[in-house]
């Protein structure tokens, strides 16, 4: 009851009463004030976790409202979050007077949808958004790796924004290895995740220490 009920009745509450999405908070990078996709995707996933802790003890009631709370933001995700001419999901939405204004910044966060189980990594809406989180966040130096996002103004090395979008974050790179590995049953297709893996061990310290970032043309921990 402590742990479980009352984070999770939180999150209930914590609602937009006219589209089932969560209220403004800062964004996974501390950076921005909204409602963020990572943040729909975490809570759904916390709601439906907190559904099964409800149901393995019995408490059906709990279980019930929980799922309801889940499935209500899962398809207010869908309906307020995915942008139809892009093609793709968010990074974040503002609150207007008649719904809510897109921010279709390409952010490796938006690995959340299927991390948290808000969507099936094999749904194509995630499949778009993790194929453009490929081609546009992957460093095309000699170096590689995932940035954080378009543009990332954080230790900025490059205004080659075309092709160096950001520093490559080793967490953000990793994320993308879960995808591939997440998204197919078929051992062979398991090589692009295999590739990142062997880029971050590449890039690691003597000691295996990982830096934050990597300098997109050195190699140089960040």
């Amino acid at each position: 009851e402590p742990l479980i009920q009352r984070a999770a009745d939180f999150m209930v509450r914590f609602r937009d009463p006219e589209t089932n999405l969560p209220l403004p908070s800062h964004d996974l990078w501390e950076e921005r004030y909204g409602v963020h996709l990572f943040t729909v995707a975490s809570v759904i996933g916390g709601l439906r976790a907190a559904a099964a802790f409800a149901q393995a003890f019995g408490e059906i009631d709990h279980h019930n409202k929980y799922e309801k709370a889940a499935n209500e933001m899962q398809e207010a995700m869908v309906k307020h979050l995915w942008s139809e001419e892009h093609g793709r999901f968010c990074r974040m939405a503002t609150r207007t007077a008649d719904g809510y204004q897109l921010d279709m910044t390409i952010d490796a966060a938006m690995y959340s949808l299927f991390a948290f189980g808000a969507l099936p990594a094999t749904d194509p809406k995630v499949k778009a958004t993790m194929e453009a989180i490929r081609e546009r966040l992957w460093v095309k130096t000699d170096v590689g790796g995932v940035a954080r996002y378009e543009n990332d103004y954080y230790h900025q090395i490059s205004q080659d924004i075309q092709n160096v979008p950001g520093n490559p974050w080793f967490i953000c790179s990793m994320w993308l290895a879960q995808y591939d590995i997440a998204s197919t049953h078929n051992p062979d297709a398991l090589r692009d995740a295999v590739n990142i893996l062997e880029w971050v061990a590449d890039h690691a310290l003597p000691s295996g220490v990982l830096a934050e970032q990597v300098h997109p043309y050195t190699n140089e921990p960040l």
